[in-house]
């Protein structure tokens, strides 16, 4: 039962596209996986292949009194899916103003989607601070936070290895020790990629648990409504693959008892 989270203390990363990929491949290895989306952007459906005319999900209800169960999707990769939903502005404050006064709301679900001993729970936050990652920060086994090799996520290098995007005070020094960091789009051949990912390893060290390539086959699968680790030969899929056997290795997580995934991908 595992809770892992993907973050990151600016949009345009590449979050939801890592937090999608190692859903997917978790639940192709057979393990019980369901995905959360907290943003938004309500656009992970999107990336596990649910339809778009769907505008239902778990947090637009939120405070409506309706059972976490009924917003759960489906997905063609195995993966069990509460979308966000889409939500005019103003009912988007309206959630964040009553997750900050009432942060059970979202926390007793959370716990009830816990309580299954075989699950593992992803996490897609949206950018930066927010209401509903502070309110499951406590919960967190693994912060994923994620930053692309270029310099403007070179500068919140610093941020991420300090922590305080995550907040400040006890509990968030408590999440700042099961954090880790991915660096996204990274190209060897570039000296400010390179650069980029010698200074991570310096401000990080262990903690930095994985690079994904910065490889066109991503935004070729994304554009045909695709997760990249279903292109064969990506070095982008390998990468992803790496990331999602570090995690379960950072966790202790054991290899199910049995496959019993309808995931489409393959090994």
């Amino acid at each position: 039962m595992p809770l892992i989270g993907f973050t990151s203390p600016k949009g345009g990363v590449g979050k939801t596209t890592l937090a999608a990929n190692v859903a997917a491949l978790l639940a192709a290895r057979g393990h019980e996986v369901l995905a959360l989306d907290l943003d938004p952007q309500n656009a992970l459906q999107i990336h596990l292949g649910r339809p778009l005319r769907d505008e239902d999900g778990f947090m637009a209800g939120l405070g409506s009194g309706a059972g976490w169960r009924e917003s759960l999707r489906r997905t063609p990769y195995g993966v069990s899916l509460l979308p966000h939903g889409a939500e005019e502005p103003r009912r988007v404050l309206g959630i964040s103003h009553l997750l900050m006064e009432r942060p059970e709301t979202l926390v007793d679900p959370v716990r009830e989607m816990l309580a299954d001993p075989d699950r593992i729970i992803i996490l897609d936050s949206a950018p930066g601070p927010s209401p509903a990652m502070s309110a499951l920060l406590p919960m967190l086994d693994l912060c994923v936070m994620v930053l692309l090799a270029d310099g403007g996520s070179a500068s919140l290098i610093s941020q991420v290895s300090s922590g305080h995007f995550l907040g400040r005070g006890t509990l968030a020094a408590r999440a700042l020790e099961r954090s880790l960091l991915v660096l996204n789009q990274v190209d060897l051949g570039s000296p400010l990629s390179e650069a980029v990912l010698g200074c991570a390893q310096a401000a990080l060290g262990g903690r930095l648990a994985g690079v994904v390539a910065h490889d066109n086959a991503v935004s070729e699968a994304l554009a045909d409504r695709r997760l990249p680790v279903e292109v064969p030969g990506s070095r982008a899929a390998d990468d992803l693959a790496l990331l999602a056997e570090t995690l379960l290795a950072r966790l202790g997580w054991p290899a199910p008892k049995a496959a019993t995934s309808q995931s489409v991908l393959t090994d």
